[in-house]
């Protein structure tokens, strides 16, 4: 166990989770156990309120005792948060090739999100968190092996430190009270001094900062006609990855650390960024320059066109190079030539991440053709003017050999339709055609890929 975390989502929003994890330290405590020293520790609650009814039951004490201190409020660990491992930790992962694990109490444990150093990620409860990080390991049987050795050389098990259920239900009903809610939200909007002192510019229309790396004037409205034209093909477009099955929309979309030989990392460094400054894709997702590099760089990502490689990599055609995903959508772009994205089966799945698909879209992909969408991704990406196609039953890319290195024309969409024609040129000049489904379901949806998704189609409704 590399990472241990008591995050601020889920059922950290539950005292009895809470104090039961303050429970079982103050119960370690007393043993004499810590956690090991190899284990990064945090406590994030999401609400002060946490720490106060800690504090008055003594047990914010006891957590720090035995390592777990707060670190902060609000996301954390579970989006990439939890910063840098110990430099000897780090070093010991990277030269023995460690598979070192987190056990956090969030809701999300998608490869390479938590750590870039981390590869797997376990949920758990509070106190289960509090549990691994004494044992220092997830290979052990929590139920008949000791998790340490107390003072007296005495082997300590989870039954010796887990608490009652009356002891946590009484813990509950003395500590957490209508008072403490009431003190910390009765000005939760004024802020605290720092917040009161962030200027602000007067006008009823955001003042866009042309110099600022967090806040940037979206490109989503630009070359905007006041009337949508005609759905058009989409001809002699290039692959930008040729993806398995089950990516989800944290492979796709920027989220946790941003590297520094990364293309985020190396726009923001370029702009005067110190590396320590850095923050994360999530906090500076109101940047699209950063997100649109970030898009597709998960360092989990296996794209078959750049074999032998993990993270954000394809291989620009025709040409053969091996460049990171980023730079060929802009050598792409540079000569107007479509993209697309070709999947398997579950595509999308995960968290609803909106830049999954606005990413997507602004690195010049037109269409994703893949076995089967998640719902949700499915329609976001309609939502940013990217059409979504399913290979016929029982064609896939594999049946088809579909390597990348290939040149796509796509049939014009009609409005409606339900299947569409895709021509493929192999490099050798073969020309193969095959039918799609095209995965507009509704209507409105496909109101909102006519406009070039909804918000061009929002901002013409304003107009009407």
């Amino acid at each position: 166990v590399a990472i241990a975390a008591i995050t601020s989502c889920t059922n950290t929003s539950n005292p009895g989770v809470i104090m039961a994890a303050g429970l079982l330290a103050r119960n370690a405590r007393q043993r004499g156990l810590t956690v090991k020293p190899w284990v990064k520790t945090s406590l994030a609650p999401g609400s002060k309120v946490v720490t106060d009814y800690l504090s008055d039951a003594g047990l914010l004490d006891d957590l720090e005792n035995i390592g777990f201190s707060v670190v902060g409020y609000g996301c954390t660990t579970c989006i990439g948060n939890s910063g840098p491992l110990p430099g000897p930790v780090s070093e010991v992962i990277r030269e023995q090739g460690l598979i070192a694990c987190a056990v956090l109490s969030g809701n999300r444990n998608f490869e390479g999100r938590v750590h870039a150093e981390v590869r797997m990620n376990f949920l758990a409860s509070p106190p289960l968190v509090v549990a691994y990080a004494l044992a220092g390991t997830t290979d052990i049987d929590l139920v008949n092996d000791p998790i340490g050795v107390d003072g007296q050389g005495s082997p300590v098990t989870l039954a010796d430190l887990w608490p009652q259920q009356l002891e946590i239900n009484q813990a509950v009903a003395r500590h957490v009270t209508r008072e403490m809610f009431r003190s910390r939200y009765s000005d939760v909007f004024r802020g605290d001094s720092q917040w009161g002192e962030v200027p602000v510019s007067a006008g009823n229309r955001f003042a866009w900062d042309e110099h600022s790396t967090y806040v940037r004037r979206p490109p989503y409205f630009d070359h905007m006609e006041r009337t949508p034209g005609q759905l058009k093909a989409i001809t002699s477009a290039r692959v930008l990855a040729l993806l398995g099955d089950s990516i989800t929309t944290d492979h796709i979309s920027p989220a946790g650390a941003i590297q520094a030989d990364s293309p985020a990392g190396q726009y923001l460094q370029e702009h005067g960024v110190e590396r320590a400054d850095f923050n994360s894709y999530g906090s500076r997702r109101g940047n699209h320059e950063v997100m649109v590099r970030g898009t597709f760089a998960n360092i989990r990502l296996r794209n078959a066109m750049a074999p032998g490689t993990e993270g954000g990599w394809t291989t620009f055609q025709p040409g053969g190079e091996q460049m990171t995903i980023y730079d060929a959508a802009v050598s792409y772009a540079a000569t107007g030539t479509a993209l697309l994205v070709i999947g398997g089966k579950e595509y999308g799945t995960g968290s609803s991440r909106d830049w999954a698909a606005k990413g997507a879209s602004l690195l010049g992909v037109k269409a994703v053709l893949v076995e089967s969408f998640e719902r949700i991704h499915r329609s976001n990406l309609i939502g940013m003017g990217v059409l979504p196609l399913e290979f016929a039953d029982g064609q896939s890319a594999q049946s088809l050999e579909i390597s990348g290195t290939e040149v796509f024309d796509l049939a014009q969409p009609v409005v409606g339709g339900t299947e569409l024609e895709v021509r493929m040129t192999r490099a050798d000049g073969i020309i193969r055609s095959f039918m799609t489904k095209v995965r507009i379901d509704t209507p409105k949806e496909w109101d909102y890929y006519c406009n070039g998704g909804i918000l061009p189609y929002m901002v013409r409704q304003l107009l009407d």
